[in-house]
Parts: C-alpha cells; sequence; structure tokens
C-alpha cells in the first residue's frame, strides 16, 4: 500500500512544522555551525546535544535528520493534531524495537523553506534499498536544479520527477507545472512533497513522455535513470530496463518533440567512452536532424571500475559481499564486451528553434567552480542566438567588441638570452564556470585592442600589418576564435 498523502493530513503536517520552527532557518539556528558542519561530515553526536533542549524541533530534528528513535509523547507534542496511528498509516513514523523512527525522509529544503518527502536511504535504513526506492535531495538533483535555466515560462514538464525536487524549483518561474514519473510510489510522495509545499501540480503517470503525448511545454527538466550497464532494473530511481547509454538517448532524441518553439529542454545524462569512438559524435548523433540547438558538457569520466563501485555502494550493497562481488562481475563483463574504457556524465542542454541551422557544442567542464551553471546557460543560449545573426564573417568584422572586466590574461614565460619570453597565454573568465582559453600572441594583442572603439576588421587590418602577416590569413584565423570567445563570454559586442 502507499502512503496517501492528502490535502487535510499535509495541511496539519504543515503546520507542525512552522509551529516548531522545523524549517532550514530553524534547523540552522538550533545546530549552530559546529553542529551542523558535524552532521554535514556524518557526524551525528554534536548534533544530539544541541537540540537536547530544544523542545519539538529537537524531537523533529532527531527523528527525521538524525534517525533516532523518540518517545511517543514527545512525537505527540511534535505533531500537534496529527495522532501516531495516521502517522503510521502515511509511513512517517515506523515502529522498532527501540521505539518510534522515522519512516520516511522529510527535510527542510533551501533557502526558501520547502519540505522534501522521500524515502531513507542505505544508511538510514541500516541496508540495502528496494527496488521501487524514491531517492531525497541528492547531488545528481541539486546540481540539475544549479544548472537549469531560470527564465519565466508559461508551462514546465519536470520529466520522471522522483521526490518532486525539480518541480520546487520550477515553481519559482513556471506559471503550470506537469510532473511525470514512472514509479506509482515516487509520485505518492512527489505529492506529497507538492501539497506539504501548497504547490498546484499536475501529475501524471507513465513511461518517459507517454503520458504526456501530442503535448508541448516551455521548458523541461529531466534527471532520468541515467546509470549504464547492463539492460536491468535492480532499482527504478536509477535503471531504466535499456542497455548503456540508452536511456540519455532516448531522452535528447525525443525531449525537442515535446518542446513549444524555442523550448528548452535540460537533463543530466551519461554517455559511454568507447574504445576507438569520440564521445562528442557519440553524443551528438542523439539529437534529430535541424531545428534544434544541442550544449553537451561533460562534467566527469569516470573509469569502470570505480563506476561500479561507487553505484553498488550508493543502494548500500557491499562490493566486497557475495552479492556486490556478483553484480559487479556482471557490470564489469557488459564493459569489457563493449569495449567501454569509461563513463562520462554531464549536462545537456537542447532548444528546439525551427529552423534548419543549429548550433551543436560538446565540451568539457571538469574543473571546479563555485557560480551555477543556470544562468551560463541562459546566456550560452543567447550568445547562440546572437552568432546565429551575426556570425558571418561580414558581420563580426563589422562589430566592434569589449572584453569584460571579469576576463583576465594570465601569462607564463620562460627566461632567455634577452629576458623573458611568453611560453603559455592563457585567458580566465572569472565569473561563471572560469572558461579559459589559450592564445598566441597576435591574439592576445587583437583582444588587447577590444574596446568597443574600432571595429573587428580595423583591429585585423592594423595587426596585420604590425606582424607583417598577410590580411586575409589573419582574418580566416582570428573569426573562429572570436567565435568561441563570444560563445563563452569572453568577448561581447560593444
Amino acid at each position: 500500500m502507499l502512503p496517501n498523502f492528502t490535502p487535510d493530513l499535509t495541511s496539519r503536517l504543515r503546520d507542525s512544522f512552522l509551529t516548531a520552527g522545523y524549517d532550514t532557518d530553524g534547523v540552522l539556528s538550533a545546530l549552530g555551525p559546529q553542529a551542523q558542519s558535524a552532521l554535514t561530515r556524518g557526524e551525528p553526536e554534536p548534533a544530539r546535544r544541541a537540540t537536547k533542549d530544544a523542545g519539538p524541533l529537537g524531537t523533529l530534528i532527531r527523528l527525521f535528520l538524525l534517525g533516532d528513535p523518540e518517545p511517543e509523547p514527545d512525537i505527540r507534542t511534535a505533531f500537534k493534531s496529527l495522532d501516531i496511528d495516521t502517522l503510521l498509516a502515511t509511513e512517517l513514523l515506523r515502529r522498532t524495537d527501540q521505539g518510534l523512527r522515522a519512516g520516511l525522509d522529510v527535510r527542510p529544503y533551501a533557502d526558501t523553506s520547502w519540505w522534501v518527502i522521500a524515502d531513507l536511504d542505505a544508511e538510514q535504513r541500516g541496508g540495502p534499498v528496494p527496488a521501487d526506492h524514491v531517492l531525497g535531495i541528492g547531488q545528481a538533483s541539486i546540481s540539475l536544479a544549479r544548472a537549469t535555466a531560470r527564465r519565466p515560462v508559461g508551462t514546465l514538464l519536470d520529466l520522471g520527477t522522483g521526490c518532486g525536487v525539480q518541480a520546487l524549483h520550477a515553481s519559482r518561474h513556471a506559471g503550470r507545472i506537469t510532473a511525470t514519473d514512472l514509479s506509482e510510489r515516487a509520485l505518492a510522495l512527489a505529492k506529497g512533497t507538492f501539497l506539504l509545499n501548497e504547490l498546484d501540480v499536475e501529475v501524471a503517470q507513465g513511461e518517459w513522455f507517454a503520458p504526456v503525448r501530442n503535448r508541448r511545454f516551455d521548458q523541461v527538466v529531466c534527471n532520468p535513470p541515467f546509470v549504464v550497464g547492463p539492460p536491468r532494473v535492480d532499482y527504478t530511481y536509477r535503471d531504466s530496463g535499456l542497455g548503456g547509454d540508452d536511456a540519455s538517448a532516448l531522452v535528447v532524441r525525443q525531449m525537442p518533440s515535446f518542446l513549444n518553439e524555442g523550448g528548452v529542454g535540460q537533463l543530466l545524462a551519461s554517455w559511454l567512452h568507447r574504445k576507438g569512438e569520440d564521445w562528442a559524435d557519440r553524443v551528438s548523433g542523439w539529437l534529430p536532424r535541424g531545428g534544434v540547438d544541442a550544449w553537451f558538457v561533460q562534467r566527469d569520466v569516470a573509469d569502470p571500475a570505480l563506476y561500479v563501485g561507487t553505484w553498488l555502494r550508493d543502494a548500500g550493497v557491499d562490493p566486497r559481499s557475495p552479492e556486490g562481488r556478483e553484480k559487479a562481475a556482471v557490470w564489469l563483463d557488459w564493459f569489457a564486451r563493449n569495449d567501454v574504457e569509461g563513463v562520462g556524465f554531464g549536462f545537456v542542454t537542447v532548444r528546439r528553434t525551427g529552423g534548419e541551422h543549429a548550433e551543436v557544442v560538446c565540451e568539457d567542464l571538469r574543473h571546479a567552480y563555485v557560480d551555477p551553471l543556470g544562468p551560463e546557460t541562459s546566456a550560452w543560449l543567447d550568445r547562440v542566438d546572437w552568432l546565429r545573426a551575426n556570425g558571418s564573417a561580414e558581420s563580426l568584422l563589422a562589430t566592434r567588441f569589449t572584453v569584460p572586466e571579469s576576463v583576465l590574461l594570465e601569462e607564463v614565460s620562460s627566461p632567455d638570452e634577452e629576458g623573458w619570453t611568453a611560453v603559455v597565454r592563457r585567458l580566465h573568465r572569472q565569473d561563471g564556470p572560469g572558461w579559459q582559453h589559450e592564445l598566441d600572441e597576435v591574439a592576445a594583442a587583437l583582444l588587447a585592442g577590444c574596446r568597443g572603439a574600432l571595429p573587428l576588421e580595423d583591429l585585423v587590418t592594423l595587426l596585420a600589418f604590425a606582424h607583417d602577416q598577410p590580411l586575409d590569413g589573419l582574418i580566416a584565423n582570428a573569426l573562429p576564435v572570436v567565435r568561441d570567445l563570444v560563445r563563452h563570454g569572453m568577448l561581447r559586442p560593444a
């Protein structure tokens, strides 16, 4: 039987949380910085001590965030008008030999103090999760939320909503939200999340895009079951039943047909690195022909052994156990048969343009950066539009460009007979994802002149004269560099 979150129940639950102060600010205030840091490190004892005299808030923190058993009288006080039987029936509580414990993971999330309802993870359960496990707030969902464009849209589809995290973020900028999932349990918990946060979200069950057939949206976000390997379903939150990276390919291939003109779709995805195959050729081959801009950003590449071990532990399976060894062997054998040398992971952004000319870019972004990728995604799409309209040689040469203040030039020099000679010139963008470009001496000189005063053609002409180079050749070399720098926000039209 699935938990049934009704409007009345979630209203009373919300009232209990608000009365106790069980929200993001309340939890941080009760714990203090030291206990909060310790809890983040997986050390619960400082939080236990900090909440000893925190009343109902302390009860809720220990119950849901620490996983402790709590006395029944304290639970009755914390939940006000909700009786124990109701809390047990909705799986919010469970009876154990040690007493009443949390049956679900319910925790405050983000600075808006949303609450998210999900299943207990392997550590909270004390063992492997079941096949229909509903994942909570994880690094993948947070990464996708940070990478998603947040411009106002009329309609948004959260495909494979899970516990509803992406739909929560979408509520800040989307007029109407539809959330779908194959899993009945996921939709039951997502419904609880939406009701608890007083959000009106359309919920539909079905496989992939089937629940929204013949519909289009202004935006689609998707955190699909992207784990790659043999075609099986051990856990619905991560396994699609499709072999290899076919799940990611399916979403990328089909997503544009569910977008309105100009609509944007974004997802997390994984792709195989196979011997003798360029990963960029592989993923770009997933796209429909024409009419779709696409940006594939590779954030990491894992070797097969590391990949398998990581996902076994994620499900609470010890790789050293008989079960772990058996699953690892099947997985690694599949990788070996299919010439898999690594597994790439990253973000995919697609936009339905309706035209024949499309921009498809695949690039590595494996270095660390602080700023969220979402604003950069929106800006990237704008810059692609500008290049589509102004990217011809004639238009670029007529444009006056400037270098943003956030862009710096780093030079590394080596000593020689005449002093120092620059061996590396590297352009750094200090904001966004921190793009970097290596330049030669002429390109660095060209950018030094981009102050909005002269069109590009005049600057190139002066450089050709100063460096005694043919003008046509210098133009041919400069234009691709200019396009790349514009695309990365390191050169802007004045």
